[in-house]
């Protein structure tokens, strides 16, 4: 959904192109700052289940509030839990982003920016479901 509608979304809104860049560009910021130096201590520290249920946790939260609006100030603010929300990212596969993005699609032209919030109801889903289905290997050893 964000990668192929939040762009359309935002400009709908009227975003400059400008601002919708540096949006963009905190994402993949916080992404690549999460996967090279936060979220390796926290597997260390967590174990793969803590780390994957507080990505699927910033996936609720980011997902919620930018359904609902496209306040860049908001917008900024929820950017950096692109680093977070990415490694749910990792479990899928292809075909489910494929699959997603047709959804999203027919989603986004009925419904524009609310459709956002199924983003949220799969992190929802994810949470609970990484939590009890993911064996924390720090117990395993």
């Amino acid at each position: 959904m964000h990668d192929a509608f939040a762009v359309i979304r935002w400009s709908a809104a009227g975003i400059d192109t400008s601002v919708i860049s540096v949006l963009w560009s905190e994402a993949v910021i916080a992404e690549v700052f999460v996967f090279f130096l936060i979220g390796p201590a926290l597997l260390d520290r967590f174990g793969a289940r803590a780390a994957t249920a507080l990505a699927a946790a910033a996936g609720i939260v980011r997902w919620s509030i930018e359904g609902v609006t496209t306040s860049v100030l908001l917008l900024s603010i929820l950017q950096p839990l692109h680093g977070l929300t990415q490694a749910i990212y990792a479990f899928g596969s292809g075909l489910t982003t494929a699959a997603l993005t047709l959804v999203s699609g027919a989603l986004y032209a009925g419904y524009g920016g609310v459709s956002f919030l199924l983003m949220a109801a799969l992190c929802g889903v994810a949470l609970p479901v990484t939590w009890l289905g993911l064996a924390d290997e720090r117990n395993n050893s």
